[in-house]
Order: C-alpha cells, then sequence, then structure tokens
C-alpha cells in the first residue's frame, strides 16, 4: 500500500502550481476545470512517483487557524530531498527568495535532519534528507 496523492485547497491555484514546480521539479497534468462547479485542479507528479492534487472552488473558504499554533489533524507535508546538501541548498533558496523558515535545518532528537516552512498559501513543508 501506498499514499497515491495529497489534496489542497487553493485561493491561488496558479501560484501554488508555480511553486512546486520551481521547487520541487513537479509536473503538473493538464488543468481540469468544471465551470458548473466553479472547481479547477492540477495534479502535480513527482519523480518518487506520488502526487499532489491542489484544488481551487470559490465556496470553499479560507483557513481561519492561526498558521503558527499546531493543532490535530493534517499539519505538514515532508518531502525527502536525499541528502543534507539538499536540504541546506533548497532552505538557502528559500530564504534568499523570501519564504520564512519556521525552523532548521537541524537535527531533530529522533534524527531527522530537515528545516521546515511555509508554502505560498501557508502550508508547513518540511525537507528532510
Amino acid at each position: 500500500m501506498k499514499i497515491e496523492h495529497v489534496a489542497l485547497w487553493t485561493k491561488q491555484l496558479e501560484l501554488l502550481k508555480d511553486f512546486y514546480i520551481k521547487y520541487f521539479n513537479a509536473t503538473p497534468n493538464q488543468k481540469y476545470h468544471n465551470s458548473e462547479k466553479s472547481f479547477s485542479s492540477y495534479f502535480l507528479s513527482f519523480s518518487s512517483g506520488c502526487r499532489l492534487e491542489l484544488m481551487q472552488m470559490d465556496s470553499v473558504p479560507e483557513s481561519k487557524d492561526d498558521l503558527y499554533d499546531q493543532f490535530t489533524g493534517f499539519i505538514h507535508i515532508a518531502i525527502s530531498l536525499g541528502s543534507e546538501q539538499a536540504v541546506d541548498q533548497l532552505t538557502q533558496r528559500l530564504v534568499a527568495d523570501g519564504y520564512e523558515i519556521l525552523s532548521g535545518p537541524r537535527t531533530t532528537g529522533d534524527g531527522y535532519y530537515e528545516s521546515c516552512f511555509f508554502d505560498p498559501d501557508g502550508n508547513r513543508i518540511e525537507l528532510t534528507v
């Protein structure tokens, strides 16, 4: 068994798609649009086989949760980059491009080397080895 995809609602479909293409070499499918529901989506594929579905629909409200608080339920996506050097390099690139780094790069108490940041929508992304 494997996780086939994870889905995210967004109000910035094109911006979020371009972000994951730029920083994680995602490959998008052709945009799907349902005009009756005012719904659009992309599936982004990654070299590992995992996919991320980005969805936008005007009727979906924005989250009222404070991005800096932790809460129960889904909280982050961890993306393995293969080496500490790759984590360091991408973290530095994100900082240079103006993204807020929440933690790291660092080795956690359970042995993970990681950094954590917000994507353009405020989703927590963890970069790991």
